[in-house]
């Protein structure tokens, strides 16, 4: 037998592999507590003694959405009427995004980077059907995966693999 024999065989440091794997961790959790959070802020206090009061919905107008959103909603086969629930713009980007209904009170999305100058659906233009109201605002799933939320404060994208954006936005 030889002295080699009676030993054990070397380890492997197991400390880079350690903190590489928390530290990609730690940015997954984060990111992901991000995202979440964002959707669950709670509203600003407003001071109700001073007559104003708290609105629980957004005031549904019968102000027509743009034609340019009713002709590719006709050419997608949607033949309704589309009137206005909400229509914020975020300043930094030049994006406007309208919340739109129909009589049947289905929700539609309609957003456009540009404003009115330029709307080529597919590049500048984006329309999203099966728009869902939650808490303070309207949430939309692109075919892609990519998540839309839009409130009369805020603008955020989430893409399928979690990249995420968001943007401050004024009604208009």
């Amino acid at each position: 037998m030889s002295l080699s024999d009676d030993l054990l065989p070397p380890r492997r440091p197991l400390f880079f592999p350690v903190v590489i794997a928390t530290v990609f961790l730690s940015i997954i959790g984060m990111s992901a507590g991000l995202v979440l959070g964002s959707h669950h802020k709670t509203p600003p206090e407003r001071d109700v003694s001073a007559g104003s009061s708290l609105p629980t919905e957004p005031v549904i107008t019968s102000v027509p959405c743009p034609p340019e959103m009713h002709a590719t909603a006709r050419r997608l086969g949607y033949n309704v009427t589309l009137v206005q629930v909400l229509r914020v713009r975020a300043a930094s980007t030049g994006t406007t995004v309208w919340i739109c209904r129909d009589e049947a009170d289905r929700l539609y999305y309609q957003g456009n980077r540009g404003g009115y100058e330029t709307w080529i659906e597919g590049k500048t233009a984006l329309f999203l059907t099966g728009v869902v109201r939650k808490d303070d605002g309207f949430f939309a799933v692109a075919a892609n995966g990519t998540t839309f939320f839009v409130s009369e404060r805020r603008l955020e994208i989430v893409r399928k693999k979690g990249a995420a954006e968001g943007w401050d936005v004024t009604p208009e």
